[in-house]
């Protein structure tokens, strides 16, 4: 008896299946998973899309019918020796999606599936029809689950939960899963878990932690939901970490080994993937009260979606005989059988829609109830094996598959209010309040003391101005007093020697002579005292005045912060009035849209009635081109006619957007007929649309206007134009601000045609268009990409054209600029139109000698290589195997390399 062994995840894959070729898989055509319903299914034949905007968290879910694949293992070595006189005991029609059973060499049955995989389907491609829909779903907000089922040593294992180390290709479900998972979501506002568990001999028991190995199941009364709060959820960060949870669960699985296998799974693994991604839920509608057109909306709600996907390897079932298993290895077999028999039960009971399904029966069951008949996303593989000698297994395995068909499933998102995001919201935004307040009080701080320091120095310089004056006037008062006594002085001298004493004293006997004139002196003296005394007194009254004003600076500040106060509640008060004002025009001219509209039909009327002379006179352009685009009957073709050019294009300055971008289209529209551009350009209507791209801000006319100007950058007279009048440099600018996918799809094309043009080259590098083209790559959108593709193919080829004649020399432009890498990462993409543009690009860049080296370094050759041996279309298969024939560079690196064309 072969005793229980641990598996450490690393060793060979179970079923003996031998890995698959690239060049099989590289060839074989991708078919949708998510649209095929079997004939005998009475369901509708098509499911709920997966990429939804709303949500569908209500008691109302999505159907999808639980989706089967079937996939056959090679033959292995012993079955090639023992079964080699054998035909298989299966004929797989993968195109039909149907596969044979046969009974014998001249009956068979035949079953369809919603996929069928043969021997040579790639691990890449089982992915991509199996689990990748469940997975999209997942990150959708659905619950998931992907199962595999089938006979031991049939590949299940394999199929779903093979790490992968030494060969990526060979990945399994889990390691692919856990990729796309991570390559979604933004780990600043999302978070990703996973459990890692196996249920043996009835006991569920946790890989990432073997000593907690009985772990109990808890259902919510009153959703039923399953949960096992037991087990132990580790965050992950990055796939490193991911697979070296994987690697530690594998060591710890139970496998055995039997006749079948020589690693039999003993348990049935289960890996749960919890995701919880933070979304913005739909904008509230409230109607206005005075008119139901019009309406105002709530901003959005933060909501958090979150999402399980398990993946389940079950053990596979086995008759003992068969097996061989003895002792222990017998009971495990029993048990296994007892959990996937008890899972067949219920899925008979859900595929014939019986009153009451046994869930209860076997652990298994209880944890997989929302995969079937509940509200997950389910996608079921049964592997099966081509030797006859198991026909009856195989048998087994089918018709479970085709019960598992009929089980259909409720689809709901589990939606739930984002309190957290919320709460963290509002508090950034009281910081920010608070920051702004404390930023405006300490301007209105620093103001005041900023006019407390400006009185201080008038004050100051007011003192020592007047401290000056006054010292200036008594110096100046004293020199004339002492002046006016020297002179006194002087003529008593003078009248002493003239007069003598007698004549003296007689004069002053008679109260004349100097005497008089000393009286009079002193009393001008002294009135020039009290004038500088009065002034000094002003002086003194003015500084006190100063002061007082000074000490009254801070209650005026104090003042004016009320001032300031009442002003902002003013200003407050007219941005509400004038908010108020713009709803009520907003409301008016709803209504007199909804009136003109009305007087529109009345007209219709009475012009039916006979009466359309008398009113067809109020036709205007501008309705004439709302009927146009709003379906009636006036065509865009006679509008030319009816309207008038010139008129068309004078609504283009309108000043109502609405009428501007209506009129844009019908300028978009006749652009795209060749024949009406040569007048639209002759009218003006090139220059009028580069006017708008330049002038408006709004996202939607710049997004038509751009439409426009690539249907008019389709003839190379037009793309001359658009060069002279600064359009290149206008699209660069308008591709660096834009955001909206379609706004940059239509600049991309316009670029593009630019691109095709050999007198335009220079311009395209020196305004930024080229580098414009490449920055658009960032949006990843697919149709976005292939404009971008275009125009580089365009640009190489006018590039090649230019250094085979001699017109140019020296390296690339397009390498010069950075674009080889996301050349040589997109050479290879998933979308056709895309990988054509590339390749055609790679070819026309090693076309010119200068440019092989840095094709080389780049990785660029393995590249040309490929599109030489493996390139879809002939033509360009053809030139990148002549361009790497005839180059000298590139025949010596393929030489070193061993590489051969």
């Amino acid at each position: 008896m072969a005793s229980n062994v641990y598996r450490n995840g690393t060793g060979s894959h179970k079923g003996a299946m031998r890995p698959l070729a690239a060049s099989n898989s590289s060839n074989v055509k991708s078919f949708s998973f998510k649209s095929r319903i079997p004939p005998s299914s009475n369901h509708s034949p098509g499911s709920a899309p997966l990429r939804r905007s709303n949500s569908a968290g209500g008691s109302d879910g999505v159907p999808g019918r639980v989706r089967v694949a079937v996939r056959l293992r090679p033959r292995n070595a012993e079955e090639s020796v023992a079964d080699a006189d054998f035909a298989d005991c299966v004929e797989l029609q993968p195109e039909l999606k149907r596969l044979k059973l046969r009974k014998n060499n001249w009956d068979s049955e035949t079953y369809e599936f919603d996929e069928v995989l043969t021997e040579f389907a790639s691990q890449k491609r089982v992915y991509e029809v199996v689990a990748k829909p469940v997975v999209e779903s997942v990150l959708d907000g659905y619950n998931g689950t992907v199962m595999a089922y089938g006979q031991t040593g049939t590949g299940k294992t394999f199929t779903l939960g093979r790490l992968g180390e030494e060969d990526t290709s060979a990945r399994g479900i889990m390691v692919r899963s856990m990729e796309e998972i991570l390559a979604n979501v933004s780990l600043e506002t999302d978070s990703v878990s996973v459990s890692y568990l196996q249920l043996y001999m009835e006991s569920i028991q946790d890989l990432l932690d073997p000593a907690n190995d009985n772990i109990s199941i808890v259902e919510d009364p009153k959703t039923g939901d399953v949960s096992l709060p037991g087990a132990t959820h580790v965050e992950v960060r990055d796939e490193r970490d991911f697979m070296e949870l994987l690697r530690t669960g594998e060591a710890h699985r139970i496998a055995a080994n039997t006749k079948l296998n020589t690693e039999s799974s003993r348990s049935h693994a289960i890996l749960m993937v919890h995701v919880k991604r933070s979304v913005l839920g739909a904008e509230d509608v409230i109607p206005s009260e005075t008119d139901k057109s019009s309406h105002f909306a709530k901003p959005p709600k933060p909501l958090v979606r979150k999402s399980k996907l398990v993946l389940v390897d079950l053990a596979g079932s086995e008759r003992v005989h068969k097996s061989g298993s003895e002792g222990h290895m017998l009971e495990e077999a029993k048990s296994i059988n007892l959990s996937l028999s008890a899972l067949g039960k219920c899925i008979n009971a859900l595929a014939e829609n019986s009153a009451h399904v046994p869930v209860r029966d076997s652990k298994l069951t209880r944890l997989l109830r929302d995969s079937f008949g509940g509200t997950a996303r389910t996608s079921l593989i049964v592997t099966i094996g081509p030797s006859p000698r198991h026909r009856g297994e195989t048998t087994s395995t089918i018709l479970f598959g085709q019960r598992a068909m009929k089980v259909e499933n409720m689809l709901r998102i589990k939606e739930e209010f984002d309190y957290k995001s919320l709460s963290r919201k509002l508090e950034i935004q009281l910081d920010k309040l608070i920051a702004e307040n404390e930023r405006q009080q300490k301007v209105f701080d620093d103001e005041v003391e900023r006019i407390n320091l400006e009185a201080l120095n008038r004050v100051s310089e007011v003192e020592r101005n007047f401290a000056g004056a006054l010292e200036k006037e008594r110096l100046k008062c004293q020199m004339e007093y002492m002046e006016s006594v020297k002179k006194l002085e002087e003529k008593m001298i003078e009248n002493q020697q003239k007069h003598g004493c007698d004549g003296f004293m007689q004069d002053k006997c008679n109260g004349e002579g100097p005497g008089s004139s000393i009286v009079e002196d002193v009393a001008e003296v002294k009135k020039l005292l009290e004038k500088e005394i009065h002034m000094r007194k002003e002086a003194q009254e003015e500084v006190n005045k100063l002061k007082s004003q000074l000490g009254q600076c801070p209650d005026s500040g104090e003042g004016g912060g009320s001032e300031i106060l009442k002003l902002q509640k003013a200003l407050a008060d007219e941005v509400r009035q004038k908010k108020k004002l713009e709803e009520e025009m907003i409301i008016l001219r709803s209504q007199m849209l909804q009136l003109t509209f009305e007087a529109d039909q009345m007209r219709r009327c009475l012009g039916r009635n006979g009466s359309a002379n008398a009113y067809g006179g109020l036709d205007s352009p501008m309705s004439q081109v709302r009927d146009s685009l709003n379906g009636h009957k006036t065509p865009v073709a006679a509008l030319f006619e009816q309207v008038g050019l010139q008129k068309i294009l004078a609504l283009l300055e309108s000043e109502d957007a609405n009428v501007s971008i209506h009129a844009v289209k019908v300028v978009a529209n006749l652009a795209a007929e060749e024949a009406n551009q040569e007048r639209i350009v002759e009218a003006g209507g090139l220059t009028s649309l580069l006017v708008l791209l330049r002038s408006y801000e709004d996202e939607n006319i710049r997004r038509v206007v751009a439409g426009a100007i690539a249907n008019l950058a389709m003839n190379e007279t037009n793309q001359e134009l658009i060069m002279i009048q600064g359009g290149i440099n206008l699209l660069s600018v308008t591709a660096s601000r834009a955001e909206d996918p379609q706004t940059l799809r239509m600049v991309a094309g316009a670029i593009a045609n630019l691109c095709g043009n050999d007198k335009l080259q220079t311009k395209l590098r020196s305004e930024g268009g080229i580098r414009a083209l490449l920055g658009m790559a960032r949006c990843g959108q697919p149709d976005v990409l292939s404009q971008v593709a275009r125009g580089i193919a365009n640009f190489a080829k006018c590039e090649s054209r230019a250094s085979t004649n001699g017109i140019k020399s020296g390296r690339s432009v397009l390498i010069d600029d950075g674009a080889l890498p996301w050349i040589v990462q997109n050479a290879n993409n998933d979308s056709s139109p895309i990988r054509r543009h590339i390749e055609l690009a790679l070819c026309h860049l090693a076309q010119h000698e200068v440019n092989a080296k840095d094709m080389i370094s780049g990785g660029a050759l393995w590249e040309l290589v490929r599109i030489s041996r493996d390139c879809s279309r002939e033509d360009i298969r053809s030139l990148a195997r002549r361009t790497l024939n005839l180059s000298p560079i590139f025949r010596a690196e393929m030489r070193r390399l061993r590489i051969e064309v």
